[in-house]
C-alpha cells in the first residue's frame, strides 16, 4: 500500500522556521511529481509548492522567497523548508505524489504559527 507520511509540523512563533518532511513508500519516488498543499480551517486546500521529477519547482505567490521545496530521491522524501512564518501560514500541510494517472495524498501535519 502506498504511504506518504508527513512530519515536522508544530507550533512556531511568527518569524520562525519549520522543516516539513514527507517520507514515501511503495512508489517509484523518482518518477513522481511531488507537492505540498495546505488547508486552513474553513478554506479549500491550496497549492503551496511543487517539484517535478526533473527538479523544476513552482511556488504559490504567498510563499515565494520564504519557502523552499526539495526532494531527495535516494531517501524517497520531499521536504518543505518554511522560513519567516506568518500567522496566515497556519494550516494542515499535505504531501502529494502525482503521475498523469495516479494521485496520492498523505494525512497531513499541522503547522500553527502563533505567539
Amino acid at each position: 500500500q502506498v504511504q506518504l507520511v508527513e512530519s515536522g509540523g508544530g507550533l512556531v512563533q511568527p518569524g520562525g522556521s519549520l522543516r516539513l518532511s514527507c517520507a514515501t513508500s511503495r512508489i517509484i519516488f523518482s518518477i513522481y511529481d511531488m507537492g505540498w498543499y495546505r488547508q486552513a480551517p474553513g478554506t479549500q486546500r491550496e497549492l503551496v509548492a511543487t517539484v517535478t521529477n526533473g527538479g523544476s519547482t513552482n511556488y504559490a505567490d504567498s510563499v515565494k522567497d520564504r519557502f523552499t521545496i526539495s526532494r531527495d530521491n535516494a531517501k524517497n522524501t520531499v521536504y518543505l523548508q518554511m522560513n519567516s512564518l506568518k500567522s496566515e501560514d497556519t494550516a494542515v500541510y499535505y504531501c502529494n505524489a502525482k503521475l498523469p494517472n495516479k494521485n496520492y495524498w498523505g494525512k497531513g501535519t499541522l503547522v500553527t504559527v502563533s505567539l
